[in-house]
Order: C-alpha cells, then sequence, then structure tokens
C-alpha cells in the first residue's frame, strides 16, 4: 500500500511540480494543472490518465481503477485505490500523469537524468 508520502517524495524530484493544499485536499501540480490528486480521507489517488485509455483501465482492473466523478469526466482523469498500488505502479502513474503537463523538453531532461 502506498501513501500520500510515498507520492511526495517522488514529486518534489519531477521539475515544475508543487504542492497544494485545495479545500483540505492534497494536489501536486505543474503550473496551474493538477496531475495528482488525493481524496480527503486519503484512500484515493486521482491522476492524469488519457481519456480514451481509462475504460479499458477501468475494466481492466475494477478493484483497482474506477472512473472519476460524472463532473470529472470531460478531464484527463482516473482514480485508484490506494491500498490496491504498489510503488512500482506508483512511480509509473504519477510520473507517466506528470509527463502529459510538462514540455516535451522538460520530460526529456527529466529521462537524460534517470
Amino acid at each position: 500500500m502506498i501513501t500520500v508520502e510515498d507520492v511526495r517524495r517522488l514529486a518534489v524530484t519531477l521539475p515544475r511540480s508543487s504542492e497544494h493544499l485545495i479545500r483540505d485536499r492534497i494536489k501536486f501540480r505543474v503550473g496551474r494543472i493538477v496531475y495528482v490528486a488525493f481524496s480527503r480521507d486519503e484512500t484515493v489517488m486521482g491522476f492524469g490518465f488519457p481519456k480514451e485509455e481509462r475504460a479499458a483501465l477501468v475494466a481492466a482492473e475494477p478493484a483497482k481503477f474506477l472512473l472519476p466523478s460524472e463532473g470529472d469526466l470531460r478531464y484527463h482523469w482516473v482514480q485508484a485505490r490506494m491500498d490496491a498500488l504498489d510503488e512500482a505502479e506508483m512511480r509509473e502513474l504519477v510520473v507517466e500523469a506528470w509527463r502529459m503537463t510538462v514540455p516535451k523538453k522538460v520530460y526529456a531532461e527529466y529521462l537524460a537524468k534517470q
């Protein structure tokens, strides 16, 4: 099971990423674009994900992933139950969500340092 602190340790290493507390919810964003957000009870992590792929993701692992609220369906967004994620999977999801928000050049520089 992952925690907000696990995500925070990763997010602080991502260029242009910043943490914000908005309406009692922890969110990570690049500029004004949120790429990861947590439910108030910190049991669900929402993250940027391509709209055209999310139905397949949720259908493949419905115990782990869920669609966002109806109001958030218009965004590139999906949610995951934190107790179902391991560290490696969380890392992949968070980095990919961050990648969707930064310029390609920033992502290329990040990859070069890995």
